[in-house]
């Protein structure tokens, strides 16, 4: 019976989607729009909504695809979360990584208390319990539309006949290679992805086997089965923490978003134990106060960079005080939000002088992460949109590749707080709401982001960055909305960070104008180039009711906007 109700409900979901087609204005009938990390995930998606699969079949397949060819963050060993608009509704689904039952507090402290060197990115007890396949296998059996087997047979094809290695993939590994030999820690990478090629094929035999058992079994396999098999063994080989039993008891959270009022719109985005929601909404509500000084500003001017610094060093304040798991913790999300509490905080603000780093604290009464991600955007032709963002943390996770199933293990215990209060590698600073425990689910920065409009989506973004997500995401909306800027502008154009620690440290990407930059300096900050910022994928609805797509000129993806064939 409980078979038959699910079954049923599933068909009531397609047969309100077919319906909805019907009111389509003609403009926007069959149009499919996707903005994807590469030129695989692109191609697939696309196939797979031209075969009359939805957004979330797209977005499945395309993430099995990204574990073949984006293996610096396209994954199975990771995990990361899914924002949703299906049939009139917003879903979010966390499938994020768990601490394994055996990790502790000072899981990563010395003797003395002090934080061990690289051993939360590279040692063997750096890996969370991978959450990925659980939470593509959830979002299929919720609302895929063609069959399981269907959607993996992409990514089978590809680790099966190899794909053409990218300069970019070839750079990243040398990178990687480079920077994990010197660092006291031995992993299998070079076995896998050692001197990569510029144009030849990566053929994945075992990955390969591993998504094939995935396509016949299910879910099960890999939780259950021999891939778990394979993973335990692995982990007790190099002195990892995961067991059978903590991947039998991984499951994925379907969770309230957050969201808010912005403009007259509606924007969704990711809820804790994501951070990137709730600090992007105090971004944006908190330049609604300074509109008007924000708009008077010439775009990217020092005043304007010195404004949105203001802003994000109080977000920022308030994620390392209280944002972590809100399974384990009591997150306030809604007195983060309030519409007082985000007058207050934005009416602290000086608009002429940097406010002191030490003395920007959490606004609230008493009561981490990589930059190699990956995110896509897809919209279907019933209105449906996805924003998916995932992760392994750092390129390539902790650079060991379970023998026999062919993919890379994450290394997020670096997004816990290894020692509150002390920075993890990316100088952001989590306090005890983040601190190590067994089972529980370490902050992300990660922000799948959906802008709703007279009930329709209006734009659906996200990117990679680890701390500069949120921040990037926060000015990709400002840039669209406010200073009007074509889509492909509003992604490519230059970038500023702000995290409140390093004190007064502004950081850009690609360019910024050397006046720019020494007027900032001489107000007090410190300015400096970064060498990654993000790989904005994003959609957005026009004037005339179509979809615009647009892919970031610092990554390797590829965007598409088509009609669907009749």
């Amino acid at each position: 019976m409980r078979l038959f109700k699910a079954t049923l409900a599933k068909h009531c979901l397609r047969i309100c989607a077919l319906s909805c087609l019907l009111y389509l204005p003609s403009s926007q009938a069959y149009q499919h729009a996707v903005a994807m990390p590469d030129h695989y995930s692109a191609t697939i998606a696309q196939h797979i909504l031209d075969r009359g699969g939805n957004a979330v079949d797209a977005a499945v397949a395309a993430s099995f695809g990204l574990a073949v060819t984006y293996p610096e963050a396209g994954n199975l060993g990771g995990g990361g979360f899914m924002l949703m608009r299906m049939h009139h509704h917003n879903w979010f689904l966390d499938y994020r990584e768990t601490a394994p039952a055996r990790a502790h507090r000072d899981l990563f402290l010395d003797e003395q208390g002090e934080v061990i060197p690289f051993a939360s990115l590279l040692g063997p007890q750096s890996s969370g319990v991978p959450g990925q396949v659980m939470g593509l296998w959830q979002a299929h059996q919720r609302f895929g539309h063609l069959r399981w087997q269907e959607v993996l047979a992409p990514a089978i094809e590809l680790a099966e006949q190899g794909f053409v290695v990218t300069k970019e993939l070839a750079d990243v590994a040398e990178w990687y290679s480079g920077w994990s030999s010197d660092k006291g820690y031995s992993n299998n990478f070079n076995t896998y992805f050692g001197n990569l090629v510029v144009g030849e094929r990566l053929v994945q035999p075992e990955l390969a086997a591993t998504l094939k058992r995935l396509s016949r079994d299910g879910v099960r396999e890999f939780y259950h089965g021999e891939t778990a098999d394979l993973i335990v063994a692995h982990q007790q080989r190099i002195g990892g923490l995961i067991t059978h039993q903590d991947l039998a008891n991984y499951h994925a959270i379907w969770r309230e978003p957050v969201q808010a009022n912005w403009q007259g719109m509606t924007v969704v985005s990711a809820p804790p134990p994501s951070s990137g929601g709730i600090a992007l909404i105090q971004l944006l509500l908190m330049a609604e106060q300074h509109q008007l000084a924000l708009k008077a500003e010439s775009h990217n001017s020092a005043h304007y960079i010195h404004i949105l610094a203001e802003l994000k060093k109080r977000a920022y304040a308030d994620r390392a005080e209280y944002l972590g798991d809100s399974d384990f913790v009591a997150v306030p999300i809604e007195r983060l939000i309030d519409p007082a509490y985000i007058a207050k905080r934005a009416a602290e603000i000086d608009l002429t002088a940097p406010s002191a780093t030490e003395a920007v604290a959490p606004g609230l009464a008493p009561f981490n992460e990589s930059e190699q991600t990956s995110h896509f955007s897809i919209v279907d032709r019933w209105g449906n949109a996805v924003a998916s963002t995932f992760t392994l943390n750092m390129p390539f996770g902790n650079g060991w590749v379970v023998p026999g199933a062919g993919f890379l293990m994450n290394n997020e215990m670096d997004d816990f707080s290894a020692k509150p209060g002390v920075p993890n590698l990316y100088g952001v600073i989590g306090n005890e709401a983040n601190a190590i425990a067994p089972n529980k689910r370490m902050l992300s920065s990660m922000s799948p982001t959906l802008v709703i409009a007279n009930q329709k989506v209006d734009a659906v973004l996200g990117t990679p960055g680890g701390s500069t997500i949120i921040t990037s995401v926060f000015q990709t909306l400002l840039n669209s909305y406010w200073f009007t800027m074509p889509l492909q502008q509003a992604i490519d154009i230059t970038r500023v960070h702000h995290q409140l620690w390093p004190s007064q440290q502004i950081g850009f990407h690609p360019e910024l104008d050397s006046s720019t930059q020494q007027q900032l300096r001489e107000m007090g900050y410190q300015v400096e180039a970064r060498r990654f910022f993000g790989d904005m994928q994003v959609i957005k609805r026009q004037a005339d009711g179509t979809f615009d797509a647009a892919s970031d000129q610092r990554g390797r993806g590829e965007s598409r906007v088509w009609p669907q064939p009749q």
